[in-house]
């Protein structure tokens, strides 16, 4: 796989810093069921990284510790790591909201029985992938079946009461563009997403979160070999709106990788880009409780243009209702 950090330093993206973090989102592993042409993490079943028990405890320590209001679980497929439910369990007996970046299809695998009534059981909010209403696009970019898969997983968590409105069991869905291009307005795309998942499957969700792709990992390695890196990374900074950088992701989160180090962002993490920190070279979780991030400088380059074109793009969906 092509690598495209040295293409995006020195960068000329604004400086920005920190606000208190909320949100502490942690990658369970890169292993996945599926392997999507998108995947910044570059997951698939091939994948043999996974956090420890001994770091899932770090990560409940510190949810206990600090005054983090979520815990954003992420992968790879995070339902995979052996010890997904038990830190589940975990931070909601701590009051803590949980989120799972599913990827649906996770529910149907012969290993995973009960797992769509453990998520229900618990008032796991669910970010679900599902990057087109249309069959042959969805397969196309994340593999044949899928999309039969993603309707059969979504059927059945509107059975669990998932996608009412108003609803304590929240069910959003994840857009990303096929191809080099920036996501169209969120907005106007969910209501398509909304009559045709309702008129052709009996659908009901409750947002649709559309997702700009990042030049990094498989994706930006994709645009390499096909000659379109340079032009997209152009896209992506031409389309910068100095509105979004307010909302930014990174000014609220703390990411941490399957090994418990400490990054601004999912994405940061997966191009080696860690947290800044007066108090260690490379932080760690067992160093967060002692670290006075409000106000820290964000590590940035030319890929943080991707949460700031257009709408902009943040793992809650765009930023702006109009850009």
């Amino acid at each position: 796989m092509l690598e495209t950090l040295d293409k995006l330093q020195p960068s000329d993206f604004p400086r920005i810093r920190r606000k208190t973090p909320k949100t502490l989102q942690v990658n369970l592993g890169y292993r996945c069921n599926q392997q999507c042409l998108h995947c910044h993490v570059a997951a698939s079943p091939q994948r043999t990284e996974m956090m420890s028990a001994e770091t899932i405890e770090l990560v409940i320590e510190n949810l206990r510790r600090l005054p983090f209001e979520t815990l954003d679980l992420t992968g790879g497929a995070p339902e995979l790591n052996p010890h997904f439910r038990y830190l589940v369990e975990q931070a909601r007996q701590l009051g803590i909201a949980v989120i799972d970046r599913c990827n649906l299809t996770i529910l149907l695998e012969p290993d995973q029985e009960g797992l769509a009534g453990f998520l229900a059981a618990n008032d796991v909010e669910i970010v679900a992938s599902l990057p087109c209403y249309l069959e042959e696009n969805v397969n196309r970019q994340r593999g044949k079946g899928v999309f039969a898969d993603s309707i059969d997983a979504l059927r059945q968590l509107n059975a669990l009461g998932y996608g009412m409105s108003g609803g304590r069991r929240r069910l959003n869905l994840v857009y990303n563009p096929q191809g080099a291009s920036l996501p169209p307005p969120q907005a106007a795309l969910e209501d398509d997403y909304r009559r045709i998942l309702a008129d052709q499957y009996g659908i009901r969700f409750d947002r649709l979160l559309a997702l700009a792709n990042l030049p990094i990992q498989r994706f930006g390695s994709t645009l390499l070999s096909h000659g379109q890196f340079d032009d997209y990374v152009s896209l992506l900074k031409q389309a910068h709106h100095d509105a979004n950088l307010a909302d930014v992701m990174c000014r609220s989160l703390v990411s941490v990788d399957w090994q418990g180090y400490l990054y601004d962002c999912d994405f940061n993490q997966m191009l080696g880009l860690q947290l800044q920190s007066a108090a260690d070279d490379r932080p760690h979780l067992r160093d967060l409780a002692g670290l006075a991030l409000h106000d820290n400088p964000i590590t940035v380059a030319d890929h943080c243009y991707g949460c700031t074109a257009g709408q902009g793009s943040s793992c809650g969906g765009a930023l702006q209702d109009k850009a």
